[in-house]
């Protein structure tokens, strides 16, 4: 374990033995952030949406206590069912709102149900389960809230229009939120990640041709992610802050979202 991982590991802000919630823990950046955070000693609670089999073969994997939880965090209902999945767990103390609505629209092809879909799922779904999160934390004890943002939004584009706003209004949240619980000792803050794995319609080729496609010339890669993770877990005065971790790719101000630049501009 990495001198990072284990100040995250032994920092006293949030007792011991805790609970993590990581929504969309079943797969992709949840199942990362989900596997570094039971490797520092927190208890998991892995929430998913359709992903069963995966969400239960890596609670498995963990082991130490770790539950699944399945709820639709667009409806009304879901952030609730994940709360209540919390009983009889170490105390909560952290979540990651990592689970996201991700699909392809644009201005002039955007319609309501695909602004409603994107608004529900990475908007409301976080801010409600930030809000029922902050009152299942025990009175006086420290916790933390981690959203999944992106860092297209130092360097916007119009490409993925929904998803693109919807990630603009949950950066909102997390300085609302930062600010209304910081009396509590509640931190709340963001990891803005480039491109960092396969997405979309995106090929293999077409991931890599883009890839590196920054100010560094090196790929974000989910370690670095983890390190952000870990960062700000070990950092208990570090709250309303976002972590861009792009490379520099938002020096470059690309026109489009980097997925559709043509590979010859890699």
């Amino acid at each position: 374990m990495s001198a990072t991982a284990n100040a995250a590991a032994m920092t006293p802000e949030f007792g011991s033995p805790r609970t993590a919630i990581v929504t969309g823990g079943a797969r992709r950046l949840g199942k990362v952030f989900a596997r570094a955070l039971a490797a520092d000693g927190w208890t998991l609670l892995i929430h998913y949406h359709e992903s069963a089999g995966e969400a239960e073969a890596l609670a498995a994997e963990i082991g130490s206590g770790a539950r699944t939880v399945q709820a639709d965090l667009s409806s009304v209902e879901g952030p609730a069912q994940v709360i209540a999945a919390l009983a009889g767990m170490p105390p909560a103390a952290m979540l990651v709102n990592s689970a996201s609505r991700f699909a392809e629209d644009g201005f002039g092809t955007m319609t309501a149900a695909s602004f409603d879909a994107h608004v529900s799922a990475n908007v409301r779904g976080p801010a409600l389960l930030t809000q029922a999160f902050a009152a299942a934390v025990q009175a006086g004890a420290g916790a933390l809230v981690v959203n999944l943002l992106d860092a297209k939004l130092a360097q916007p584009n119009p490409d993925f229009y929904s998803y693109t706003l919807s990630k603009i209004a949950l950066a909102g949240v997390t300085e609302l939120s930062a600010r209304v619980l910081a009396g509590r000792g509640i931190r709340v803050c963001g990891i803005a990640p480039a491109v960092t794995l396969v997405s979309g319609k995106q090929t293999r080729e077409d991931f890599e041709a883009v890839h590196r496609m920054n100010a560094l010339g090196r790929g974000v890669e989910a370690d670095d992610l983890v390190a952000a993770l870990r960062f700000i877990v070990a950092s208990p005065r570090l709250t309303g802050q976002t972590i861009t971790v792009d490379a520099g790719q938002r020096f470059l101000a690309l026109p489009r979202d980097v997925q559709y630049m043509k590979q010859d501009q890699a």
